[in-house]
């Protein structure tokens, strides 16, 4: 099984159009430092999918080599895209792949319901198969978030998940979006050869102390890095973060939290990193 990170940034992006933060001003200064919207693509026997569809998935499926179209027109390896959620960042790319013939969509229920009016704008356009995500594997839940568009809806256990992907030889686990981290999940991340997931924010107050949200992270359902850090260190499989916010001291790579990660053996996961499992 192979992966490519096609992204690692929070919603917005990283810079953010709105936004002159540090994390912002130092990726327009160096555009190295940019990150796109968090994004996996997978390619494994049964055909080449993305992890979430973001605003930024043409770009991204241009940046994959084994994406990209060919030969002749309309001839895309891409078979499907599996959601973890149904945040905007994560799925306003569905409506960017209108020009497939066919699409595969894999969620939980909870998801596809709240993305209906999605799956009805692009009726007209493609043939849009939607499948559970048990066709996909899924770890469990990881928070019982719910979009703002959706604060309507019922609760349900499957708003957020941890997807765990399979080629039958290697285990990868993706949770870019994890409130919490449930005990009986344990056992699967440990089992995993790779686990990468939320590193939104370093720390709870982060979104406080920079003045995004009178909330702090976990109460944005994110859990912040010092409270999975030493968790992740003790996996036996490689691990990495990603989903980073602009707010995040890792979109800098002078910070020091960068030393922090790598006396613990914890990665952070960069836009483009290709991982051979």
């Amino acid at each position: 099984m192979r992966l490519q990170v096609l992204g690692t940034a929070a919603g917005g992006g990283v810079p953010q159009w709105n936004c002159a933060c540090p994390g912002c001003s130092g990726a327009r200064a160096h555009p190295g430092r940019r990150r796109r919207h968090a994004s996996l693509a997978v390619q494994r026997a049964g055909g080449c999918y993305v992890v979430n569809a973001t605003p930024d998935i043409a770009d991204q499926i241009e940046a994959c080599a084994w994406l990209r179209p060919g030969p002749g027109p309309r001839q895309s390896p891409l078979k499907g895209v599996i959601l973890t959620d149904a945040e905007l960042d994560h799925t306003i790319g569905l409506l960017r792949l209108r020009e497939a013939d066919t699409l595969e969509v894999h969620s939980t229920p909870a998801v596809r319901q709240a993305l209906r009016p999605f799956a009805d704008i692009l009726r007209p356009y493609l043939q849009l198969t939607w499948a559970d995500a048990d066709a996909i594997p899924v770890s469990g839940p990881v928070s019982g978030k719910r979009p703002r568009y959706a604060a309507g809806a019922p609760d349900s256990p499957g708003w957020v998940s941890a997807l765990r992907l399979t080629d039958g030889a290697a285990t990868l686990i993706y949770a870019p979006a994890m409130g919490v981290w449930p005990d009986e999940l344990d056992e699967a991340f440990a089992a995993a050869d790779c686990v990468i997931v939320d590193g939104t924010f370093w720390d709870d107050d982060e979104p406080r102390r920079t003045g995004i949200s009178a909330k702090t992270a976990t109460e944005m359902g994110h859990l912040p890095i010092t409270a999975t850090m030493e968790r992740l260190s003790r996996l036996p499989g490689r691990c990495l973060y990603t989903h980073f916010n602009n707010t995040n001291p890792l979109v800098d790579p002078a910070a020091e939290q960068h030393k922090v990660l790598a006396e613990l053996g914890v990665e952070v996961a960069a836009d483009g990193m290709v991982i051979d499992l």
